[in-house]
């Protein structure tokens, strides 16, 4: 893998853009997470202060932050070996991907972390290039 990447992550998928001898490579990874719902049993008790309304809600946290954690190892185990590092991404994600990184001690130089609304994998390449001509 290249020594400097880019990355564009969201709950849903991360696009990794790396520069190699063979030119540039775009690798796609899914999380295979859903949309993050609140609980809706039939038994659901009115109050949200009741155990039953929390550990509904508690049970499907767990859930999705199980499977946010192992969506967040799989992109870590492909960025692992780059030097430096591009983070971009609409929401929450690439903070707290930041944050697994420092938190697991991943020696790779975050050269930035912005906030980029929805790109095409061309947008995602170039803003890359400019990043890392500079």
């Amino acid at each position: 893998m290249s020594k400097q990447l880019g990355l564009w992550i969201d709950h849903k998928k991360a696009i990794i853009v790396s520069e190699g001898d063979g030119g540039e490579e775009i690798q796609k990874i899914e999380s295979e997470i859903g949309k993050h719902v609140k609980y809706q049993g039939p038994s659901r008790p009115k109050s949200p202060y009741s155990a039953q309304y929390q550990q509904g809600d508690d049970q499907l946290d767990n859930k999705f932050n199980e499977k946010l954690k192992k969506f967040y190892d799989r992109v870590i185990a492909r960025i692992r070996s780059a030097e430096a590092i591009l983070i971009l991404g609409p929401g929450e994600a690439k903070s707290e991907l930041e944050k697994r990184l420092q938190y697991e001690k991943v020696r790779v130089r975050v050269v930035a972390v912005e906030t980029a609304d929805k790109m095409t994998d061309g947008q995602i390449a170039a803003k890359v290039r400019r990043t890392f001509k500079q």
